[in-house]
């Protein structure tokens, strides 16, 4: 064993390091709680460049609003560049029409739009099925209408090149475009994805430079999901009523070119047709209707497409004395949704007589989005899981939740139901 030094030098230098150690984290802390205070005292003027300092929970999100918002980009978009070429095709008057079952007039237009948002779905959504209301077996046949059609098309883009490559660009081919068109022919029905499109929807308002729409809703099971509508000649202010010229003579341009959205449960948006990216949207909704004696009504132009007599006995027991405000297409649903009318009559000319589905899915979802409510003549919600056409319902009214029911107790009254 070793001898213990009784130098006291040698204890001092066995004590220092503790010493030291026990210093050393005085400071540290004290640092540390001057950190803090700091960092506290100064927080509101940092938050602005070091938003992580927060401790606010980001917003919540509800999960309806994520689903389906990229179904109805691609479907805005789709619509969007469609419409370029339905203006292009009027603008040059390359209208020409061909003979279809139901007598009314096909377009060039019809053809190549929806070989356009054709593409643009299965681009993005390959697995999806589409009903849709041309088919290519007449341009088959018609080399020289096919040609035209294919000289109009094939240059068609959005100007921001990011959504025109996100709809597949330009169409490869004349023979392409064919085969691409043909792809409408889902037979619809309750289960599954199903695209209901409707390239030019008011063919007639189209050709007599009056109102039409491309239309393109989206029905999951049954249910319409998701829907853009746009609407070239429809003017762009949501605030300017419904007037007796709007459905003819309304060219597009300065201050003309709607597109309208919906999204289940989300609600309905209006933002002006532009040739490149998405415009900026605002929020729209119906409009109140204290009086309905006050109330503007629409109906369709063509008087085969519903009983106008009828029309206006309705709108006559209603109290309503302005005459009805007539346009074509899908037009009028988006008109009622954004407020620039109020009730829309579409009432059964026949009793045999069933809707396309493509007629009504994204007008339907836009209305009822935007605070109203759709319906047919007995007040039952349109079904969009019967196929092609909407074969358990008979004609269409829709008006603000508020006074639906009274407008189908009219309706009733008039048809004696």
């Amino acid at each position: 064993m070793g001898l213990r030094s009784t130098n006291p030098a040698d204890h001092c230098s066995s004590r220092r390091p503790r010493t030291i150690s026990i210093f050393s984290r005085l400071v540290l802390c004290s640092t540390l709680l001057l950190g803090v205070s700091f960092i506290l005292k100064t927080r509101p003027h940092l938050l602005p460049f070091l938003p992580h300092l927060s401790h606010t929970p980001p917003p919540y999100i509800h999960p309806a609003t994520m689903s389906y918002q990229q179904e109805r980009y691609i479907a805005e978009l789709a619509v969007q560049r469609a419409t370029l070429l339905t203006q292009k095709v009027f603008n040059e008057k390359a209208k020409g029409t061909v003979s279809k079952d139901d007598k009314s007039p096909v377009t060039i237009g019809d053809f190549g739009a929806q070989a356009l948002i054709i593409q643009a779905i299965r681009k993005n959504f390959p697995n999806d099925e589409i009903v849709a209301e041309e088919e290519a077996s007449t341009l088959r046949e018609d080399k020289a209408l096919s040609t035209e059609i294919w000289r109009l098309v094939k240059d068609i883009k959005l100007e921001d090149s990011e959504s025109d490559n996100l709809l597949g660009g330009p169409l490869p081919s004349e023979e392409a475009m064919l085969d691409i068109i043909d792809q409408g022919k889902s037979a619809g029905g309750p289960k599954g994805r199903i695209w209901a499109l409707d390239p030019i929807d008011g063919t007639k308002g189209f050709l007599r430079g009056g109102q039409y729409a491309v239309c393109l809703g989206l029905i999951e099971d049954g249910d319409v999901k998701a829907g853009a509508i746009g609407c070239p000649n429809l003017p762009v202010n949501d605030s300017e009523t419904l007037s007796s010229g709007i459905g003819a003579e309304q060219t597009s341009g300065a201050g003309k070119g709607v597109l309208f959205s919906a999204i289940q449960g989300v609600g309905s948006i209006s933002r002006p047709l532009s040739n490149g990216a998405l415009a900026e949207s605002s929020s729209i909704s119906m409009r109140p209707v204290p009086d309905i004696a006050q109330a503007v009504f629409c109906e369709g132009v063509e008087a085969a497409h519903s009983a106008q007599g009828d029309n206006a006995a309705v709108a006559q027991l209603l109290g309503i004395t302005s005459p009805s405000v007539r346009l074509d297409s899908q037009a009028k649903y988006c008109s009622i949704a954004r407020g620039a009318g109020d009730i829309y009559l579409r009432l059964p000319v026949k009793k045999d007589y069933q809707e396309k589905i493509w007629d009504h899915a994204a007008g339907d979802l836009i209305v009822r989005e935007a605070g109203g409510q759709v319906s047919d003549i007995y007040g039952q919600r349109l079904d969009f899981s019967k196929g092609r056409t909407l074969a358990a319902n008979k004609g269409v009214v829709a008006a603000p939740k508020a006074i639906h029911d009274q407008v189908i107790d009219a309706v009733k009254t008039v048809l004696k139901l």
